[in-house]
Formats: structure tokens, sequence, C-alpha cells
């Protein structure tokens, strides 16, 4: 990497981030192995209009393949050698799960966090699902609140959208505080049945009404610098848990498109940032491949609803997933189904398969740019990368 390090400085190990337009006390470094910033010119007094720049396709060009290949993951934080991990790998980010809070207070956490910062020779996405209720990695412990952020269920039913809005901005202002930038929320799902597997997680209201939730939360963690991720695209339903086996959904396509499509449709005009698919099999769209594997699935999303933010897998080392593919192939097929960053447990497996993949031709490199130049968007848009 080091013709990119030698015109770049790193932004995101300099501190806990206070805002979208982040300003480093120094625009110095003595540390030539960390990335950051590169210089556009001004606009050359030409007669014809000049193409427009893209400080993150320059960034992108000037990475080895082995350092593109590493950006495609969100790999979820090892229990030991993180370091080691990630100058090895440089994964896109970490995500992070309750086991990494035990035992931590917003000090040390923030500190651990900065410490995988300073690790990663590119900034990192430092990621978490904190939905509230039944999915609170962070405030399930007392250290960081005094008691789990609600459900949107429960916040609704007792204060309507407002008190929505107002749990959200305090949920992004402690992320923030952490050095944590994205929330793996919110949940756009419609589940109606009780005993189903997204039932306490969804809002539990209509199409309509749960599109105006989401439209909150995006703009809420948009104007608080919180990376959004809707889930779980094309919608689950009533379906079981993906978790622990192969989740089969025969309803039809119009009934998505009426219903299920429209808090997706509400978070893309809002201005979200990525998407997570699901592992269920959608019978209308895709008869075999889970939605997370299916092209067909990913084009619904880029051409009929119009996304042009990064795709997120599920963690690809659910049973759905595990069951039936290996972890190289199910990455290389996650990929080749048009995702951009890839959840996932095990990086060295997943890295080497679609690093071989790509030398191979059953990839190419410039899918893997694109996907590439979506991250760094989406890093820049956080905070984590700036250009001068």
């Amino acid at each position: 990497m080091s013709r990119l390090r030698a015109g770049m400085i790193c932004l995101a190990a300099i501190g806990v981030l206070s805002g979208c337009a982040f300003q480093p006390e120094s625009t110095q470094t003595t540390e030539p192995e960390r990335i950051a910033v590169i210089a556009t010119t001004s606009e050359p007094e030409t007669v014809a209009e000049p193409a427009p720049s893209d400080p993150a396709k320059d960034m992108v060009d000037e990475l080895s393949l082995e350092e593109l290949v590493g950006q495609l993951f969100l790999v979820r934080c090892p229990e030991s050698d993180v370091a080691q991990m990630l100058a090895q790998y440089q994964p896109g980010g970490l995500l992070l799960f309750g086991r990494d809070f035990d035992g931590q207070t917003p000090q040390t956490m923030e500190q651990t966090i900065q410490s995988y910062q300073q690790a990663s020779p590119i900034p990192l996405l430092m990621a978490v699902d904190e939905e509230g209720d039944t999915v609170c990695r962070i405030s399930s412990h007392s250290a960081f609140r005094s008691q789990r952020f609600s459900s949107p269920r429960s916040l609704y039913e007792s204060g309507g959208l407002e008190a929505v809005r107002q749990e959200e901005q305090e949920k992004c202002q402690l992320l923030r505080q952490l050095g944590i930038q994205v929330n793996m929320a919110p949940v756009c799902d419609i589940a109606t049945d009780p005993e189903a597997f997204m039932y306490r997680r969804s809002l539990g209201q209509n199409p309509e009404i749960t599109a105006q939730f989401v439209q909150i939360v995006v703009s809420v963690m948009a104007q608080e610098c919180v990376g959004s991720v809707l889930k779980h695209f094309p919608g689950y339903g009533n379906n079981v848990d993906t978790h622990t086996g192969v989740a089969v959904d025969t309803r039809s396509y119009q009934s998505f498109q009426a219903g299920e499509f429209l808090p997706f449709t509400a978070g893309i005009e809002a201005g979200c940032d990525a998407i997570l698919v699901s592992h269920n099999i959608v019978t209308s769209m895709d008869e075999t491949l889970p939605a997370s594997l299916s092209p067909a699935v990913h084009t619904i999303l880029r051409e009929d609803l119009g996304f042009t933010g990064v795709i997120v897998t599920d963690d690809l080392a659910m049973d759905a997933i595990s069951d039936l593919y290996g972890a190289g192939e199910a990455a290389v097929l996650a990929i080749q189904a048009g995702n951009d960053l890839l959840c996932i447990s095990d990086i060295q497996t997943s890295y080497a398969a679609v690093l071989k993949a790509v030398q191979e031709g059953d990839l190419s490199r410039q899918q893997i740019s694109d996907s590439v130049r979506r991250i760094f968007h989406w890093k820049q848009k956080l905070g984590l990368l700036e250009y001068n």
C-alpha cells in the first residue's frame, strides 16, 4: 500500500469523532503506513465541462487486490489477536457483540475501539446491533445504560413516533461517544404473528406506519452521523429463524410490492447508507437461492427500488447458509450475487476464497473495486475519510 499511504493520513484513529465533518488537530502524521486524505484539484479554467471528481475512486485505484478484498468484510470482532487480524487482512469493519462489552466501561471501551482503529491501516467501520429490547449488545450492560433501550414496538405503543425519535437520538449519541459509527438498524420487517421470530424486533404496525418509523430513524441517524442499515430485505415477515435453519417464504411478489417494500423505499428516500439482505428463500424472486446469495433479489434492490448504497449480507455463519454452503463458497456466491460487504466470523477462509476467485476470473476486479468505492463513500460520509 506504499503508493497510497505516501499521499494520505488517517483520520479515524486520532480520537472519537464528534460528527460527520471531523476536524483533526493536525493535518500531519508520523505514521506513513496509515491511510486517508487525497487532495483534489480545483476546476480547470476550460470551456469544456470537467468530469466530476471522485476521490473515493482514486483511493480505490491505489489499493492492491489483497487490500481491495479485505475491505469487503465486516468481521465479527475476534476474542483475541484483533490487531494481528486487522494488520493481516485489513477488513472493512468490525462488528461488535455483547461479549465485547463484558467488563468494560464507556471509557475503556472507547480506548479499546481507538486501539482497533490504530491497528488498522484503513479506517474501520465500527458496527453493532443495538435495535432495542431483545437485541442490545451495549445497553444490556449496566455500565453503559441503566436499562436496555426499548424495542421500537414498545416505544411506539407508549409514545408514538416522537418517543422513537427521542430514544434514537440518545442511542446514536452513545454510539458516537464510544467511537461506533454504524448501527445495524432499523428493522424494516413487518411481522404479525406473535410466535414469529421477528415479532418482538419489528414495529408491529402496518407498512405505511412502519415506513414513517423507518424514515424518522434514518433521518435521526444521519443527523447524529451514525450509519444506518435497513434490514432484513426483502422483508422477513412471519418466517422462522435463519440462525437455526432454512426459511422459505412463499408469498407473492405483489404482496412485497404492496407491503414489505414500503419501509425499505422510505429508508432509501431518507438517505439510508446500507441495506442488509436476509437468508430467507423468497420463492417469488428466486426459488432456490437464499436472498443473500440471489442475483435476482439484488437486481430488484438495485433496479426496482433504485438503491445505490452498500448492500450487506446477514451473517454468513448462520445455519441457513452454513448448512448448505462452506464459508468460502458462500462468500464467493455472495459477491457474485451483488453484495458489497459480507458479515462473517471466519475471515481467513472467506478472504482466501474471494481472493482466489478474483485471481482465477470467477469474480472481476472491477466488481470488487465498485463495491469498495461504495464502502469508501460511506466511510467518508461518516467522517472516517476526509478529502482536502
